[in-house]
């Protein structure tokens, strides 16, 4: 069926008479988002039992405003004091912790705020307009994509590296190490488990990213409190220039906002592939382009831009394999078939047809839903941004507290506490050593899943490592990538015969 103007201006009628159920979920999207290891998913899966009772409809806009405000709050406490609310966050605190510590808090949140929600809202837009192209592109990126797409990725450890070479790859090594333990992917065989049944199914992200940025920032705060070598905090005093200073900054860099959310429009349609996936691919590019490339990591607003827009790009592309084909393309979408199929709907391409209604209104709920975030959000950098004022005394036992507590909660596991103090320890240890933490973790999100796609991709073509190079899509991405490995050095090379 085709969308014609009044069925949409209907679609979008509705959804803003949802109001009720939209606003909630926002509000819950964003407290489960600032705390590290509460995912979208888990708070779906408890509220189960409400959204089941709930009216179909009211029930999809309640899940899809909190996961999409869950994708735009996991920047708050990344910008704010280094810990990425989720995985997708994580390359958010290369520059907007930088900026925070450069006296810019409150204008970091808003150019986050701005890129997640204009990313956000661009691309469910544009998944209306483009909904039959995509849903076919989801079948047309196989693993061997995959690959080349994942390297994208990991040659971010090459750009961090680049200020200690050494150090940045041995980081990004060490990364990918870590994430090679649990079973291999051809014969389940256990791998440096150390006999720890909890690691059998790999090393579980979420108490990794908290060790590595939550406890071990923890740690660093508290050394430079007892050593007397805290660098003194900039006054965070709220005011709304400030705010408009961060909207002029957003507004300066737009083209910016809307390509790399379509890098993870483009990146949320395959299915599997994450967030985090999209937001350092997005960040890499995003400084590859860059004509000041050395500003990144110093507090440069386009690389708080670059994996916000992607990571809140990522939210409608789940869904067109979801809604199109009926695989989920993410956990939280997963949750949403659950709703969808208690309710009787079968998904898949009989869905236009049948119950546009559905088909369609997921994305024009996703739209409203970003509406609705440009009044709510704005005004809370304001007050958010009083957060690095809190005392080092205060803050401290909260964020160990909040987040061994957030590791326990993804899998109920009092290993994974311990775990995530372990890593707390390793990540201490990288920045005192000056070891790029991002890098680790780059390693150990990419890693396992580099490692599954291109064994699939080597066992379809029987051991050829050729089959990398058998698809003309994958042939594209792989000049893109050695242009983006290539580019930069040329470019270096160039400044330096400048300079003398």
């Amino acid at each position: 069926m085709e969308l014609d103007l009044a069925t949409l201006a209907g679609l979008f009628g509705r959804s803003f008479s949802l109001w009720w159920a939209i606003v909630p979920g926002i509000a819950l999207g964003l407290a489960v988002g600032i705390l590290p290891g509460f995912s979208p998913q888990n708070t779906l899966i408890i509220l189960l039992p409400v959204t089941l009772a709930m009216d179909v409809e009211a029930a999809l806009a309640f899940m899809i405003a909190l996961y999409c405000a869950n994708h735009l709050s996991g920047s708050i406490p990344a910008i704010l004091v280094n810990i990425p609310g989720s995985a997708g966050a994580a390359a958010t605190c290369i520059d907007g912790y930088q900026m925070t510590k450069n006296g810019q808090a409150q204008q970091a949140l808003v150019v986050s705020f701005v890129a997640s929600v204009a990313g956000g809202l661009i691309t469910s837009l544009a998944v209306l307009a483009l909904l039959p192209f995509l849903a076919r592109l989801g079948l047309v990126l196989r693993s061997v994509e995959m690959v080349v797409i994942i390297l994208f990725g990991l040659t971010l450890i090459a750009v961090l590296a680049a200020k200690d070479m050494l150090k940045g790859l041995i980081g990004g090594a060490f990364g990918l190490m870590l994430g090679a333990i649990g079973t291999d992917q051809v014969f389940s065989t256990p791998r440096a488990t150390f006999g720890f049944l909890e690691l059998y199914d790999g090393l579980p992200l979420v108490p990794v990213l908290i060790g590595l940025f939550a406890i071990s920032e923890a740690l660093v705060m508290i050394e430079e409190r007892v050593t007397g070598n805290a660098a003194p905090r900039a006054p965070q005093r709220p005011q709304w220039l400030e705010t408009v200073d961060g909207l002029r900054m957003a507004a300066r860099h737009w083209w910016q906002i809307v390509w790399t959310g379509f890098i993870g429009l483009v990146i949320g349609v395959i299915p599997g592939a994450g967030a985090y996936i999209a937001s350092f691919v997005a960040y890499q590019q995003s400084r590859l382009f860059s004509r000041t490339p050395h500003l990144y990591g110093t507090g440069h607003p386009p690389g708080v831009i670059a994996p916000e827009s992607a990571n809140n790009g990522v939210t409608s592309g789940t869904l067109v394999p979801t809604m199109a084909i009926g695989v989920p393309g993410g956990s939280t979408s997963a949750v949403m078939m659950i709703v969808l199929q208690y309710q009787g709907i079968v998904l898949g391409p009989r869905l236009f047809l049948e119950q546009p209604s559905i088909a369609y209104g997921v994305f024009v709920m996703m739209t409203v839903a970003y509406l609705f975030m440009v009044a709510l959000i704005l005004p809370l950098a304001r007050y958010a941004a009083k957060v690095v004022t809190v005392p080092v005394h205060t803050i401290v036992p909260l964020i160990i507290a909040l987040t061994v507590v957030g590791a326990f909660a993804d899998r109920e596991y009092l290993f994974d506490m311990a775990l995530a103090l372990v890593f707390g320890v390793i990540g201490y240890v990288a920045v005192r050593t000056d070891y790029h933490v991002t890098s680790i973790l780059i390693g150990v999100l990419l890693g396992p899943i580099f490692e599954r796609y291109l064994l699939r991709s080597l066992r379809i073509g029987q051991g050829d490592i050729l089959v990398l190079f058998s698809s003309p899509i994958a042939n594209v991405l792989w000049c893109l990538l050695v242009v983006s490995v290539v580019l930069p050095i040329w470019r270096e090379r160039r400044l330096a015969r400048t300079a003398t």
